[in-house]
């Protein structure tokens, strides 16, 4: 789910809530959570009824939620596109339920870090948001700099607030490393990957990733990160600003 806004969604998440959680074993460092839910009527396998609530209960349970949610996008603001605290076992992430929920609406569950890592680019080198109205980028990698990884990676355009992938004429939504024969590489031997809703014309189409006429994200996927990325040692490479 994107940064749409959020408010005045309907009451009838917590019923929903309170269905999904009779399949849930409780654990014990929630029992106490559980109870709290409780209390305000969310009770596992039985109807919430929101309609029996009072106006101001109804009140205060929106205003709860959009709490919630400002909380989220707080999270998600202060992350600078790092999403790799968002995703990992109860052990690792400490019921940290900002950080949780957080991830469920940047990319609805992932590996740990270990495993994968998926930093989100939403913003240019100057800090703007992307947008592929009359804009154009790219995102460069050095000659000798392409993600260091053991498995492979991946750079993925989503079109915001709905974060679903992009309609466009050559049927493409992402650019990955098998896709490496048929990159063209620079003149010094790095890779220039040009992101714009327009084609960028024929002798660079296929290094093309196709951007919405609108605002947008892209999800980097690197998979079996080898040490340098997981230490920070390489830098995910910023999106620049070509127009």
């Amino acid at each position: 789910m994107g940064q749409a806004d959020r408010t005045g969604r309907p009451l009838e998440f917590f019923n929903q809530l309170a269905f999904v959680l009779q399949f849930a074993p409780v654990n014990p460092s929630e029992a106490g959570l559980r109870n709290r839910l409780a209390q305000i009527g969310v009770v596992p396998g039985k109807r919430f009824d929101a309609n029996a609530l009072s106006p101001e209960q109804k009140a205060a349970f929106q205003a709860g939620m959009q709490d919630g949610q400002k909380a989220i996008d707080d999270k998600r603001a202060s992350l600078g596109g790092k999403t790799d605290t968002l995703f990992g076992s109860r052990e690792s992430l400490k019921n940290d339920y900002v950080a949780r929920a957080t991830g469920t609406q940047v990319g609805i569950g992932a590996n740990s870090r270990e495993e994968a890592l998926y930093p989100v680019l939403d913003k240019d080198s100057s800090g703007q948001p992307l947008d592929g109205s009359q804009r154009r980028y790219v995102l460069r990698f050095p000659k000798g700099q392409l993600p260091p990884v053991n498995a492979f990676w991946s750079v993925t355009m989503y079109a915001l607030p709905s974060q679903l992938l992009v309609k466009n004429p050559i049927d493409r939504y992402l650019i990955n490393s098998p896709m490496l024969p048929q990159l063209k590489k620079d003149r010094d031997g790095g890779l220039t990957i040009y992101i714009q809703a327009n084609s960028p014309g024929k002798a660079r189409e296929a290094n093309w990733l196709p951007a919405p006429e609108g605002p947008f994200m892209i999800t980097m996927r690197f998979y079996w990160p080898k040490p340098v990325l997981l230490d920070g040692k390489w830098k995910t490479p910023v999106v620049k600003r070509v127009k």
